[in-house]
């Protein structure tokens, strides 16, 4: 890099800038099957107005930046540029507001979902957005991620009310308001949602909160087949049933999940997790009739988690399973993709999916958010192995066409990061040329995460 951009970085942070070879390659991937990237070097700034100067200053010299919370991204997203820095938000860790009369709150990007909602247990409200991984909002936001809780309470997109940006040339920007709703021109934050990190650095996130509900229930039910365990949820969310979560465990997954996490008196079937949110009298509504589909499906008996620390534990089963997965062996890696299709064409996709991996010889643990049509594959694959690779890609590469085809998405969650470049062309051939319009407009050096989301 640059003797005067080197220099000038070390005056803005002192000890805050790091070349070691260590601390870059904590900071070279998330938890995607990509080999590290080391970057030149790792920031830690402490403010807006240092990554504002840190920006403006690499703008100046063309050096890429890629912004870096978690690392618990899928997509290669946040893998680093060997001619660049990347500039971690872990300092950016404060709860800047939180207005419980009005159901909101203000937090710096690196503000975890965890964190936010211990900071609000006490207040009657929670942040209801649930990947599973304990990911930062900021990263949340960038990705537009959703999770287990979707059915009932929306995604990214609906929860994240304004945004703090910092633009290549070092600008701050603040998109939105704490108001629930607004006509006042271009709708820029959810232009920065989903954008990953490309178009600019997110660095606070006002979000939506929701109250904690009066009555809580969790349940499991097994089936024999996957394709009745597919339908049962389909026809849960066709009927309108108020349901916060149906997740889908497939026989593979079970299989792991119960070793992993010490599951007791469940098989290695395919497993359907139910939770519901309301009422004790509203509850007890919803339950008869998912009761009588489950049922109708050849479903069994449900087995109740009432107290919070069984709900805790069942939950927290299905949040590990990508963790379970590669606990697998020392020498594995995972390939993690997911697609999301209409509830209707649900069925119909799951059922290819698992065809494809049995004629391929596989292994793919399968999980899914099905009350809103999204699920994922985690294929296991021996990198040594010769070829290996390129089969899953195959793989990956049918499902998502049978996705389009069904109408759907190329990933419902995950974002594009690297791996799905290609593919979203195949989505939004005629929507490429504009993005990379936006992106020029916005980053005319291209210095914002360069090389994710489209080349």
């Amino acid at each position: 890099m640059n003797s005067e951009l080197i220099d000038y970085l070390k005056n803005l942070l002192k000890e805050r800038i790091s070349f070691s070879e260590s601390v870059r390659i904590n900071h070279s991937k998330g938890e995607d099957a990509y080999d590290p990237i080391m970057p030149n070097a790792v920031l830690f700034p402490n403010s807006n107005e240092e990554i504002s100067k840190i920006l403006k200053i690499c703008n100046k010299f063309k050096v890429p930046v890629t912004a870096y919370g978690t690392g618990t991204s899928l997509e290669g997203n946040v893998v680093g540029n060997e001619k660049g820095i990347t500039l971690s938000l872990q300092n950016l860790n404060n709860i800047i507001s939180i207005n419980e009369e009005d159901f909101d709150c203000r937090v710096q990007a690196n503000v975890t979902r965890e964190q936010l909602n211990e900071a609000l247990k006490d207040k009657g409200i929670f942040f209801p957005i649930d990947p599973g991984a304990n990911a930062a909002l900021g990263g949340m936001a960038a990705c537009s991620a959703s999770g287990t809780m979707a059915v009932k309470y929306g995604t990214m997109r609906t929860a994240v009310l304004g945004l703090t940006i910092i633009m290549a040339n070092g600008d701050i920007i603040k998109t939105g308001s704490r108001a629930k709703k607004t006509s006042a021109g271009y709708n820029l934050t959810n232009l920065f949602v989903g954008s990953e990190g490309t178009l600019g650095i997110i660095t606070e996130v006002q979000l939506r909160l929701s109250p904690i509900p009066e009555n809580i229930m969790s349940a499991v039910c097994q089936f024999k087949d996957l394709d009745s365990a597919v339908l049962t949820a389909q026809e849960i969310i066709q009927y309108g049933v108020s349901i916060a979560r149906i997740e889908l465990l497939n026989k593979d997954q079970m299989e792991i999940s119960i070793k992993y996490s010490q599951l007791e008196n469940l098989e290695p079937l395919p497993t359907l997790f139910y939770e519901f949110h309301g009422s004790e009298v509203s509850n007890k509504e919803s339950i008869g009739v998912v009761e009588e589909i489950s049922k109708n499906n050849n479903g069994s008996d449900f087995k109740w988690a009432t107290s919070t620390e069984e709900r805790n534990k069942i939950w927290k089963a299905r949040h590990n399973v990508y963790y379970s997965v590669k606990a697998q062996g020392e020498d594995i890696r995972v390939y993690a993709t997911d697609v999301c299709v209409p509830i209707s064409n649900l069925v119909e996709c799951i059922q290819f999916a698992e065809n494809e991996i049995q004629n391929n010889g596989l292994k793919a643990p399968m999980v899914g958010h099905v009350g809103d049509g999204n699920f994922h594959v985690t294929i296991v694959y021996d990198p040594k192995k010769e070829n290996e690779y390129d089969y899953i890609r195959k793989f990956s590469n049918k499902l998502i066409d049978k996705a389009l085809k069904l109408d759907g998405t190329i990933t419902g969650e995950h974002g594009i990061g690297l791996q799905k470049k290609e593919y979203l062309l195949k989505q939004h051939p005629d929507n490429v040329p504009l993005m990379k319009q936006i992106k020029k407009t916005f980053d005319p050096n291209n210095i914002m995460n360069p090389g994710k989301v489209f080349d």
